[in-house]
């Protein structure tokens, strides 16, 4: 399953909040702050209990129940990302949360809350995924930095050009395939710790356009992404040709750091 698969499949499952006797612009304004997300609001009414609450779920499956002044009382203003502070009894059920349009700004600070949790555990492995090596040189203070940190491993994966950069600090794959140059991932293995795995997985198509892809917090997808990354571009490629069979070797993708 390639990454525009899994993309496409979490797509696929998406989840409803129900907005029971809602007041004023409740469902409005729910829709608009869950816009990015793999999420349909609609609202209902009852003769029986309280107003202005809200039901998550998928298909005739109940997740959660949240009072709607929660998950607004921080307001409108509040840009989907990682911020769970303002409604997280939805967030605990979203382990797969999509987003359909996320432009670049987006998705930098959605990769920042990632690179920052790998800093502050400082083990595990870091795997992230630049386009370009254009995209990658921009980061390039910060990747050293964080190639650098204890006992974590980090891997960039790029579509080279002529002018890939040459990097001591982390491991850089180059490849040149087209899942390569237009998917951005940032994906984190927690040191083997499921309460710190999470990862950013998206799509840009056409090139140029916004970012279509979801987060997760979930275990097993995190493992998923990491062990495919891993087989499939295990393989590095000095002169940038790269090789679209690459997942064919079974040689561990961990490596150690190259001396500084």
């Amino acid at each position: 399953m390639s990454l525009s698969e899994l993309i496409a499949g979490v797509a696929a499952d998406e989840q409803t909040l129900t907005v029971f006797n809602p007041r004023n612009d409740a469902v409005e304004r729910l829709a608009a702050h869950f816009r990015d997300r793999n999420i349909s609001v609609q609202e209902a009414t009852t003769s029986k209990g309280p107003s202005n609450f809200a039901v998550l779920g998928t298909g005739e499956s109940f997740h959660t129940a949240v009072d709607v002044n929660a998950v607004l009382k921080d307001g409108d203003d509040i840009e989907p990302g990682f911020e769970r502070e303002s409604y997280v009894p939805i967030l605990d059920h979203l382990d797969e949360t999509l987003f359909r349009s996320y432009d670049r700004k987006q998705m930098l600070n959605a990769t920042r809350e990632i690179e920052d949790r790998a800093w502050r555990v400082g083990a595990g492995e870091l795997h992230a995924g630049f386009q370009t090596d254009a995209n990658l040189r921009k980061q390039l203070t910060s990747y050293r930095q964080l190639g650098r940190r204890d006992d974590l491993f980090v891997h960039a994966y790029i579509y080279p050009s002529d002018s890939v950069p040459t990097v001591d600090e982390f491991q850089l794959h180059l490849a040149r395939t087209e899942e390569i140059r237009h998917s951005w991932f940032v994906v984190y293995d927690g040191n083997g710790v499921d309460d710190y795995k999470c990862a950013l997985v998206a799509e840009e198509n056409p090139p140029g356009s916004e970012f279509r892809g979801f987060w997760t917090y979930d275990p097993s997808t995190v493992d998923f992404i990491v062990n495919y990354l891993t087989k499939t571009y295990s393989i590095i490629e000095s002169d940038g040709a790269g090789d679209e069979n690459a997942g064919a070797s079974n040689r561990s993708g961990r490596c150690s750091r190259s001396p500084k």
